[in-house]
């Protein structure tokens, strides 16, 4: 496997954001629950094989190099990958299994963390300092 990049750009990061607001917000308006599968299958595929088609798609429309732009952590992004990839995965499940109320409680959270992060606040990158933190506590006090 290829050695993972050190960052992303941002507005590729953004554009898999809005991505899955979209995406969340067609299945709200249509009941359509099968659109989660979209982004379910980006997010998977960027996560197993460093692939993810939302992002390289965007990349054709990048107007300057992408060492350019502003970026975002690599590892980052993939520990953010991994919370939206469950949640998706658990409201289709939920959509499948008709746990009406699940489905909603998964994908109201995805929805919020993608769009919070889009406004500027990365939920996802709070709940990973607050672990690193923790695990330095834990290790400096053994």
């Amino acid at each position: 496997m290829r050695q993972p990049p050190v960052s992303v750009p941002r507005p590729l990061v953004r554009l898999n954001q809005w991505f899955i607001v979209l995406s969340v917000a067609a299945v709200w308006l249509t009941g359509f629950e099968w659109i989660l599968l979209l982004p379910l299958a980006a997010g998977v595929s960027g996560l197993l094989f460093r692939f993810n088609p939302v992002m390289q798609f965007g990349k054709l429309f990048l107007q300057k190099p992408p060492s350019s732009y502003v970026p975002e952590e690599w590892n980052q992004h993939q520990f953010n990958q991994k919370i939206a990839v469950a949640c998706l995965i658990f409201a289709y499940l939920s959509y499948i299994l008709h746990f009406t109320i699940a489905a909603y409680v998964f994908t109201i959270m995805v929805f919020s963390a993608a769009f919070i992060a889009i406004l500027g606040f990365c939920i996802g990158c709070f709940i990973r300092f607050q672990w690193q933190q923790y695990q330095y506590r834990r290790s400096s006090s053994h």
